[in-house]
This record gives structure tokens, sequence and C-alpha cells, in this order.
């Protein structure tokens, strides 16, 4: 199983919006609100790392009301 966390940044305004469009994606295990530079960290998860970039890439990134995101790929231990 492949992970991946992404930290999202809304419009003012937008949070609640944009953590319930994203909630209903496949693959979206956890979405909760942060503080610091980012609004939302989201927790997604498939069986090949192309399909939760695909998530991430075209789904999540085209929600209205999402200024930017950046996305951390986990990595396996040393």
């Amino acid at each position: 199983m492949e992970t991946l966390y992404l930290l999202v940044e809304t419009e003012v305004g937008g949070l609640e919006e944009v953590a319930r469009r994203i909630r209903g994606f496949p693959n979206v295990v956890e979405v909760e609100g942060v503080t610091g530079p980012f609004d939302l960290i989201v927790k997604i998860q498939a069986d090949r790392i192309d399909t939760a970039l695909d998530v991430v890439m075209n789904r999540v990134r085209r929600v209205p009301g999402i200024k930017s995101t950046e996305t951390l790929v986990t990595v396996s231990g040393p």
C-alpha cells in the first residue's frame, strides 16, 4: 500500500467546503484541519503510487477554493 500526505491551503472561508469535497474522493483515508501555513492535511492510500498521485492531480487540485497544495510521498524506513 502506498501512502501520501497532501497539505492544502484554502481560500478564506472555503475550508469546510473544500474538506467536504475531498472526503468524497476515492482513496482519501483522512482529512484533518491543521494550524500553520496550510489548512488541511489529507491522507491518501492506494495500491500504486500513480493511483494516489492521480487523485491529487485530477481530483483534489481541481476543487474550487484551493490556493495551493504540497504533496509528501512516504518512503520505506532506512
